[in-house]
């Protein structure tokens, strides 16, 4: 098993996600060690959730899952790169390709993406 080093972070490190064809930055999202494990064992990207304090697999609840492609690590062994197939299309849980579709210009937001489905019908919460 690959070692990193989830101790200088707490316990959680960085994982940055892109398409594997496309190399678009899909989104940001943290790993502790069982989600690391899970991630290689099964080939899904798994997750840590801060806010919900439990582990999760990309797609569970919307079907968008992340299947992974390729697993990279930095030089200090404290974040992780995966490249993965975005099944579904959507990344971001407010129905855009990536979590990364607003522009900051002239100290303005702009949503430059279209929506690729609507969360509220995804996650009816």
């Amino acid at each position: 098993m690959v070692k990193l080093d989830f101790e200088k972070t707490g316990g959680l490190l960085p994982a940055i996600v892109i398409d594997h064809e496309s190399r678009e930055v899909l989104m940001l999202a943290y790993m502790n060690q069982a989600a690391w494990e899970n991630t290689l064992k099964t080939g899904k990207a798994t997750f840590y959730s801060r806010s919900r304090d439990k582990l999760w697999i990309k797609g569970e609840t919307s079907g968008h899952t992340q299947l992974v492609r390729e697993v990279r690590i930095d030089c200090d062994r404290d974040t992780i790169l995966l490249k993965v197939e975005q099944t579904g299309g959507a990344a971001c849980h407010k129905g855009y390709g990536s979590c990364f579709h607003t522009r900051v210009e002239n100290g303005s937001e702009i949503i430059d993406k279209e929506k690729l489905f609507n969360p509220e019908e995804v996650y009816q919460k």
